[in-house]
């Protein structure tokens, strides 16, 4: 195979990688566990988190086992005292590797639970849901394409949920609180 191929290959493939270091100390002290996909249990690595690194990719981190509880959106970068910064527990239980997405993003989001009632599609970032659907409560959505951040407020501020194609039947299967959401966002720049 010609070398240039395989160099262009071989970059491509790093590029859908992504690796986030955990450390149980503030500014990257202590013990440490390093990532490169999902873990659905991190519980076994280290007792508690107070820094964390992100060298390449996107991951969003869960405060339980099995991609549960409270979600965290961390890009590429150094997170020297992450509790402090984004008003988060010690306690990292699970962390989602966000793969590369090329191509289009497309997601239905609909009035009622399973897609029941109005539904309306997004293919661009919004930053006020009330403003452009003149709604705020989404019970189920449809990812057709892409990966997405709601977040409960707007101008995405506040709690923040990951949604990666497929159906989400009610606001529980994206880990909602509640039907209130305030804006969505495109996961683009990894």
């Amino acid at each position: 195979m010609n070398p240039l191929v395989e160099a262009q290959q071989a970059a491509r493939s790093t590029a859908n990688m992504g690796k986030i270091i955990f450390y149980e100390d503030r500014n990257f002290g202590g013990r440490h566990h390093e990532c490169m996909s999902d873990c659905a249990d991190l519980h076994s690595y280290f007792n508690r988190c107070h820094s964390i690194r992100v060298e390449s990719g996107c991951f969003m981190i869960y405060e339980r086992p099995n991609y549960m509880g409270h979600q965290y959106f961390l890009r590429r970068g150094e997170y020297s005292d992450y509790t402090r910064m984004m008003g988060m527990t010690d306690c990292v239980r699970s962390c989602r590797m966000i793969p590369m997405h090329h191509g289009s993003y497309r997601m239905r989001l609909y009035e009622r639970s399973d897609m029941g009632r109005q539904m309306m599609e997004l293919m661009d970032d919004c930053p006020n849901v009330m403003d452009r659907f003149q709604m705020s409560d989404i019970h189920s959505c449809n990812v057709m394409d892409g990966h997405w951040l709601m977040y409960e407020q707007a101008n995405y501020r506040g709690r923040h949920y990951y949604l990666r194609p497929g159906e989400y039947r009610r606001y529980s299967d994206w880990g909602g609180m509640s039907p209130r959401i305030g804006s969505i966002r495109r996961i683009m720049d990894l």
